[in-house]
């Protein structure tokens, strides 16, 4: 549970660290994703699941987080 729980955390400080660091370019960013194809972000988001998931994988099955 302290793994989950620690996992949650830097996911959140990764995704909060672009609106920090440039909140401008992440207001433009946003104002692009809602002009794109539903299809286009679908796609993008499976991509997104299929290499984080590889990672995990990766990752546990190597011994990375023993």
């Amino acid at each position: 549970m302290k793994m989950l729980i620690t996992l949650i955390g830097l996911v959140l400080i990764l995704e909060g660290l672009p609106y920090v660091a440039s909140p401008e370019a992440m207001q433009r960013w946003l104002r692009q994703l809602t002009e794109m194809n539903s299809d286009s972000l679908r796609i993008m988001g499976i991509i997104a699941m299929t290499a984080g998931f590889s990672l995990c994988f990766v990752a546990l099955k190597s011994g990375l987080l023993d």
